[in-house]
């Protein structure tokens, strides 16, 4: 990957993206803004995992799940949503940007205006993860657990090649969803929301 910018300094002779292992969040963050062209994420050990830029129907379907949330979140007025280029600081050292999430108040209001301000040091109290043609199943679905394993109470997990969703809660349980003719609730972490899977088609 080329023009990527290191907003401080390097060592010659170390691989570049090794070197980003050992930085803070902040510096982590920094990074990120220097090379706005490009979409990271890192991993709890450090490494820096570039993500692909998304394609039309992708996009598409982002869009609706996060119009459809945040019409919800107007009226529920009970937390923020958030799109798919806010990285969140996981407590267990990755940094993460789900496709679609979701922060109740009671969280977003113990973190600092600063915190507020770059990646937030919390886990989404909902986020949906939709499959696009550069993710895999192995990876997702380990991006899924680590998601609940860090304090999230609900996820989703949307595959529109299958139709299939496979549901994550915070007592351990998955649900699996065949079909788009189905719709999605926002169980008791979004009381009254329902997504309607037809609108993925």
């Amino acid at each position: 990957m080329t023009g990527i910018v290191f907003p401080f300094p390097i060592e010659p002779g170390i691989d570049l993206f090794e070197q980003m292992r050992h930085r803070t969040a902040d510096e982590f963050y920094y990074f990120c803004q220097e090379n706005a062209d490009y979409k990271f994420e890192r991993d709890a050990t450090g490494n820096i995992l570039p993500l692909g830029q998304t394609g039309g129907e992708t996009g598409i379907h982002n869009s609706e799940l996060t119009t459809d949330l945040t019409i919800w979140n107007r009226t529920a007025c009970l937390g923020l949503a958030f799109d798919s280029s806010t990285g969140f600081n996981l407590p267990n050292g990755a940094t993460r940007s789900p496709d679609v999430a979701w922060v109740s108040h009671d969280q977003w209001n113990r973190i600092s205006p600063d915190e507020r301000k770059k990646f937030p040091p919390l886990c989404p109290d909902f986020v949906v993860e939709l499959l696009s043609e550069s993710d895999t199943l192995k990876g997702t679905t380990d991006k899924m657990r680590e998601y609940m394993d860090n304090g999230c109470r609900l996820a989703w997990m949307i595959d529109p090649k299958t139709e299939e969703v496979r549901i994550y809660r915070a007592d351990g349980s998955v649900s699996v969803v065949h079909g788009f003719d189905n719709s999605l609730s926002g169980e008791d972490v979004l009381p009254g929301f329902a997504f309607n899977l037809q609108l993925l088609r």
